[in-house]
């Protein structure tokens, strides 16, 4: 294998339970198993990939069987790239409190139908809620010389409810996602909550869209952070020119305090102790004081591109590693909710997220917020629905005028390449000017 200038090994296995609860019916309650490893042999030409279940990773033999068959794959490839440098080490897993494990499916069942069932308030038309639970056991050795192998356990659950009334319709959802243990008991709050915004929303008004003035909570900043400047901060779609931020590195792209990271070495749901390269994962401050500093890497594209640190390989079980984010958020600055909103005077305040769209390389957005409220006086007066925000990345950084002190953490999914991890974004409230507020009112 003379012809090969590096490989990698990734194993996991592991077990993945699911339940689904559908308008007070179970529709599944089970667990399944799974057991994959991925084979990368750096060759003269590129990268040969390969995937096989049920890996021996003590035995010499297989190993060496492995990457010369995906050696053969390399040999066939066009790719001229190089890895860089990359620190070593591993950080620990940190400890459960009660072990999602010691539960049996039934009692996860009963819990999730619990706080299901507590959506369902007068009003209420359809709810449904979720439970995961995901236990990996992972593997990795290189060629050089690099092995580890830890066990990670991740649980969660999400309750939906839907209101209706005169033929219109409005939805209240809430989630809790943790890698601290097992987490259904006692959440009947959160069941009731999604009940509650729901059936408010129903006589909440729609917005007159315009430029405003408006206060982002968290979760929305958050989702800004995660969708809008991590996406871009990426080393692939920098390498490929599809980042609004390639070639800005030392540039002000944003208003002055302003600190974005993206740390994997956090204890929140996108924590790793050691990034699917085996490279070590450290905070990566994307910016610092409103410059652009950093790109997030996995150690090719840093070889490639330059201007950051590796560390951000991530991929799904079976899959190769590519570039993603981790915990991503806005650093607190020093202004309380209070203060943001009586700066704000007269504006609107955006809560929570439904998704959206943002197009990285053109450096636009567009996000749905959960609903809002009007803000008259520096005070929250109205309910609103269907409200929406969206606009230039760059600009969008530079119109941040106040960073509060309250900065929450929010967990969740990102897909990219057709694989989905889990992450966390957030953020404290922000106020921003100039937004551009989408509506139908009058």
């Amino acid at each position: 294998m003379s012809d090969v200038r590096y490989y990698d090994i990734r194993c996991v296995r592991g077990e993945v339970t699911r339940i689904d609860i559908d308008n007070g019916v179970v529709e599944s309650a089970a667990t399944s198993f799974f057991d994959r490893t991925v084979v990368r042999a750096l060759a003269s030409n590129g990268w040969g990939i390969l995937t096989r279940d049920h890996v021996d990773l003590d035995s010499k033999h297989e190993i060496d069987t492995l990457v010369r068959e995906a050696a053969r794959l390399a040999a066939v490839t066009k790719d001229s790239l190089d890895l860089a440098d990359a620190p070593r080490g591993v950080l620990p897993v940190p400890p459960l409190g009660e072990d999602p494990r010691e539960i049996d499916l039934e009692e996860k069942t009963r819990l999730l139908a619990e706080i299901e069932g507590a959506a369902r308030l007068p009003g209420v038309t359809n709810t449904r809620a979720n439970y995961t639970e995901g236990i990996d056991s992972v593997r990795f050795l290189d060629s050089e010389g690099n092995e580890y192998s830890y066990q990670s356990v991740r649980s969660g659950f999400s309750v939906v409810a839907i209101a209706s009334r005169n033929g219109v319709m409005q939805m209240g959802s809430e989630r809790e996602h943790t890698i601290r243990g097992f987490n259904l008991r006692g959440r009947h709050d959160l069941g009731r909550r999604a009940g509650e915004v729901a059936v408010s929303l129903l006589d909440a008004k729609i917005p007159k869209g315009g430029i405003q003035r408006a206060v982002l909570d968290p979760e929305l900043a958050g989702v800004f952070t995660h969708e809008a400047v991590g996406h871009a901060s990426e080393g692939d779609l920098v390498r490929e020119g599809a980042s609004v931020l390639g070639g800005r590195i030392g540039e002000h792209i944003g208003c002055d305090g302003l600190v974005i990271v993206d740390d994997p070495a956090l204890h929140e749901f996108g924590f790793m102790p050691v990034d699917a390269e085996g490279v070590a994962v450290q905070r990566t401050e994307i910016i610092r004081d409103g410059i652009l500093t950093s790109y997030l890497h996995n150690r090719e594209t840093l070889a490639a591109v330059g201007d950051g640190m590796p560390g951000h390989a991530r991929a799904e079980h079976g899959a190769p590693p590519i570039v993603r984010m981790s915990n991503t958020f806005i650093e607190n600055g020093d202004a309380t909710r209070e203060e943001i909103l009586a700066e704000c005077r007269e504006g609107i305040l955006l809560i929570g997220s439904r998704g959206g769209q943002v197009d990285p390389g053109r450096g636009v957005f567009q996000f749905n917020a959960e609903y809002g409220y009007l803000i008259e006086g520096g005070e929250t007066t109205g309910m609103l629905r269907d409200v929406s925000l969206s606009g230039e990345i760059l600009t969008t950084l530079h119109n941040i005028t106040l960073i509060g002190d309250d900065r929450r953490m929010n967990p969740g999914y990102c897909g990219k390449g057709g694989q989905v991890v889990p992450v966390s974004d957030g953020a404290p409230h922000l106020l921003l000017e100039d937004a551009i507020i989408g509506g139908r009112g009058e």
